[in-house]
């Protein structure tokens, strides 16, 4: 349902400025805001999902744009990182059509929240906010109410053994059945 919504608002143009993806550990929120970024930024869009071959994609994928800024909140939790953040704001992104930040465990951010609450509240037309977090408990009621949430749940043991069968295709590797049952049933519902 999340990717459903979320590829229905990159279709119809209609992405909130300010997003948060919430669930357990090793769910993919991360994941999520980063091929959120590049469906936000790719130029040959295929019915609302990232073509993953274009420039924007590719730089994304790669990571060497400075037009997506990950910021690991649970290292950078001082007010010093969200003063930079705030300073970076206003210029506009050099190589993608949208600059997006990416707060993961962003329910760590703890004082610097009052310094970032200006920025999601009116952020320039260019910029896209996405925090990650297992903690929504953490984030003041005045920032919550600014974010457009999305709940992400744990995979079941037949959704995570059919991804490792298809990693393991596309690797072109083989495994025992047994293991890759037994690996999907102690990833405890994440795929890390």
């Amino acid at each position: 349902a999340v990717v459903q919504t979320l590829r229905n608002g990159v279709r119809a143009e209609r992405v909130s400025h300010a997003v948060l993806f919430v669930g357990p550990r090793g769910t993919g929120k991360t994941s999520l805001a980063r091929i959120l970024a590049k469906a936000l930024n790719c130029t040959d869009l295929q019915d609302g999902d990232a073509c993953d071959v274009c420039d924007a994609c590719v730089s994304i994928r790669e990571g060497t744009t400075l037009d997506l800024i990950e910021i690991d909140a649970a290292s950078n939790r001082g007010i010093e990182a969200v003063r930079e953040l705030r300073e970076r704001l206003p210029y506009p992104p050099g190589q993608l059509r949208r600059k997006v930040y990416i707060l993961d465990e962003a329910h760590q951010t703890k004082d610097a929240w009052n310094a970032l609450l200006k920025s999601i509240e009116e952020p320039p037309p260019f910029v896209n906010f996405m925090f990650a977090s297992t903690e929504p408990s953490g984030f003041p009621a005045a920032i919550l109410s600014r974010l457009q949430r999305y709940d992400v749940r744990r995979l079941t043991v037949d959704e995570i053994e059919g991804k490792l069968v298809r990693i393991l295709a596309a690797d072109d590797r083989e495994a025992e059945p047994t293991a890759v049952r037994l690996i999907a049933r102690l990833a405890a519902g994440g795929m890390r």
